[in-house]
């Protein structure tokens, strides 16, 4: 397909709201010590803007230690958690880049100056409509190119505008650049989300064929986001980042301290009618039970349904159509509880999650960590259970260890054994 070229200036587009009446005036943070604000950033006033309207006053800790550099345009290596506030961190700095550095000679459709690679359908939507959110006082476009979804329509959104900001998952992204839908060569941003979930999924040689296609590290800005700094993530953040500043967030810095973790010691055969009898008490509102395979889910998906509570089902086997509306209906409380993988949980970016319920321990400790964070997100608090049956308490002192603090195993209240 022949590159059509197309001119910088875009007029403007009706989802684009209004931002003349604003001024920073109108946002008063005061400062207080120890912490940074949005303010001291020195951020234009659409991104300010924006950021207001979301309710971010303070960075949190990533974004503090991320933006300062990465505004100066130097590459970034980040460990940080799901729910750290880390997609702001990088999008902050790409809008910020893109407002400040405009390309006045033309351009060709489908052809991004910002791209951000992440491993999971779900991932990639939560990011591009923050991406949205932080970008609606602009004339900045984003388009998201994700699998199981109409390709003709994402092909299409490619073709009605210049597109600024592509984010996708690895798989859908490879299609576009074969077929010549998509030209990565005047890509300046680059974002590599979740690389060890990536490297989990065996996503690392479509990822290396992306990046061949984008300009060279040094022509390039980088950012690479993992929850561990194993040694396979360290070697690929050597190849693909041109001396970065590395940031390291702990895992004691989450949301942990929001969430109240309880451990419930329980026979494998008393394991569902807990469950259930968890899911029908009134403190619990709305909640995730994770499962370790997608077999386990959809058998205890089946279970609770019909025990007749209201619950949809998130893993890597169910259509992509049925997962955003799984989702969509979550968030709008008609369905009460999702079962879900970890690679499926992982996309579950709810406010209002009361409690989150491990029917398994994962294998990995890091996984508990990423369950537990989809409650007590924001000013919120949370309640994480865990079911754990005598084999699985092996399992606990590699959590607590990650966790740094001890956690008390408890047999169930006498109600939830009835």
């Amino acid at each position: 397909m022949d590159k059509e070229k197309k001119t910088t200036h875009k007029q403007p587009r009706d989802q684009v709201k209004s931002h003349a009446s604003w001024s920073l005036d109108q946002f008063i943070v005061p400062a207080v010590e120890g912490k940074i604000r949005f303010h001291d950033l020195d951020l234009p006033d659409e991104i300010m803007h924006a950021i207001a309207d979301l309710g971010f006053e303070y960075c949190s800790p990533v974004q503090g230690q991320v933006l300062p550099h990465t505004l100066q345009g130097l590459d970034a290596i980040a460990k940080a958690q799901t729910g750290t506030g880390k997609t702001a961190a990088f999008l902050v700095g790409i809008i910020d880049d893109l407002l400040g550095n405009p390309i006045e000679e033309k351009r060709f459709l489908a052809e991004p100056r910002a791209l951000i690679i992440a491993p999971t359908r779900e991932l990639v939507m939560q990011i591009a409509q923050d991406a949205k959110d932080l970008c609606k006082y602009t004339q900045l476009s984003v388009v998201a190119l994700v699998g199981g979804m109409d390709f003709g329509k994402q092909q299409k959104q490619l073709q009605q505008q210049l597109v600024d900001i592509v984010v996708a998952t690895p798989g859908r992204l490879i299609d576009f650049v074969t077929r010549k839908y998509i030209h990565l060569d005047m890509v300046e941003s680059l974002v590599l989300d979740e690389a060890d979930r990536m490297l989990d999924m065996g996503f690392i040689p479509q990822v290396k064929q992306i990046l061949r296609a984008t300009p060279p590290v040094e022509n390039r800005q980088t950012q690479l986001y993992s929850a561990t700094f194993d040694n396979d993530v360290l070697q690929l953040a050597k190849k693909w980042t041109h001396e970065p500043v590395r940031i390291e967030i702990e895992p004691e810095q989450v949301a942990t301290d929001k969430v109240e973790q309880r451990i419930y010691m329980v026979s494998r055969e008393e394991k569902f009618r807990v469950l259930i009898n968890l899911l029908r008490s009134p403190e619990v509102q709305r909640s995730i039970v994770f499962v370790n395979r997608r077999d386990q889910g959809q058998h205890l998906f089946e279970k609770v349904r019909k025990a007749g509570i209201k619950a949809g089902i998130l893993s890597g086997e169910i259509p992509q159509q049925k997962r955003t509306r799984t989702l969509e209906e979550f968030k709008q409380g008609k369905i009460d509880v999702i079962v879900a993988t970890d690679v499926m949980g992982r996309g579950i970016h709810v406010d209002g999650v009361s409690h989150v319920i491990n029917y398994n321990l994962p294998d990995d400790p890091e996984d508990y960590v990423h369950r537990i964070g989809r409650t007590g997100r924001a000013a919120a608090t949370g309640i994480a259970i865990t079911l754990a049956c005598e084999m699985e308490s092996y399992q606990l002192p590699a959590i607590e260890k990650l966790l740094g603090t001890k956690l008390k195993c408890v047999l169930p209240e006498e109600a939830l054994l009835v």
